[in-house]
């Protein structure tokens, strides 16, 4: 039993602080609805909010430089120029030797 009654103090220790942490929200409250002046209000304002977007044009391409940087298919390597990969090779001036 007593084993028992330090389980049930330890675990109410321990569990103070995180019920402490807790809010305190009732997120379901019931609070006074809306008269109908401010649901015309309400709906008068969204019309508007609406027809301002139709004003709005559309947008031009985007602006950002690395949009098509992997959309492309990968090119192909360059050839290397056939005036240096055949020319003979250059020969040291100088007097110093290897």
């Amino acid at each position: 039993m007593k084993l028992f009654r330090m389980a049930a103090v330890l675990l109410a220790v321990l569990a103070g602080p995180a019920y402490a942490q807790m809010p305190n929200l009732n997120l379901l409250q019931e609070g006074p609805g809306k008269t109908p002046e401010e649901k015309a209000a309400e709906a008068e304002r969204d019309k508007a909010y609406k027809e301002t977007l139709k004003k709005i044009p559309d947008s031009k391409a985007s602006n950002d430089p690395w949009g098509g940087m992997r959309s492309d298919p990968p090119k192909q390597a360059a050839a290397p120029k056939a005036s240096a990969a055949t020319s003979a090779p250059k020969k040291k001036s100088g007097t110093a030797a290897n």
